[in-house]
Parts: structure tokens; sequence; C-alpha cells
């Protein structure tokens, strides 16, 4: 079967760091996206869920973007939220 070439934009450290998973696993670049590229065509979906954060409904930014107008414009101080130990 005939192969071409696929040529994608990654940030420099996400490459280097997934070469060096590769090479940790026992294979190259090529054949790790080869394995994506089969196991989405086989399933015809993506191996993994991608979804959006919840978070940043219009209903959360909104309320947050209030929040932030208010601060501005009346003034005051913000503080960090330190987590439950």
């Amino acid at each position: 079967m005939p192969q071409t070439n696929l040529s994608v934009r990654i940030d420099e450290q996400d490459k280097k760091l997934f070469e060096s998973f590769c090479t940790q696993t026992g294979m190259n670049v090529s054949v790790a996206v080869n394995m994506f590229v089969k196991t989405v065509l086989r399933e015809q979906k993506l191996p993994f869920t991608v979804k959006a954060d919840p978070f940043y409904n219009p209903e959360n930014m909104s309320v947050l973007k209030e929040s932030i107008a208010q601060l501005e414009s009346v003034g005051g101080t913000v503080h960090e939220v330190l987590p439950d130990d």
C-alpha cells in the first residue's frame, strides 16, 4: 500500500517528551501516530473523551465578568483561597 507523509505542528517540548515516551515503550513516533490513526478509523471515534470544562459555561463566565467589573469599579483586594488540608 502506498504511503505518504503527515506533517503536524506541535510544541517543541511536547515533541521531545513524546519522542522520549515512544522510545521508552519500544516504538518510534511514526508507529505511535499510526496506532492512533488506525484506532480512530477502526472505532470511528477518538480513543479518549473530549469534553469542555464546565467551569467555562456561559453562566459562570457571566458571573465572573460581573465580579471582575465590580472589583475594578469599587476597588478591593483579591484574596487567594487556600485548599482545605
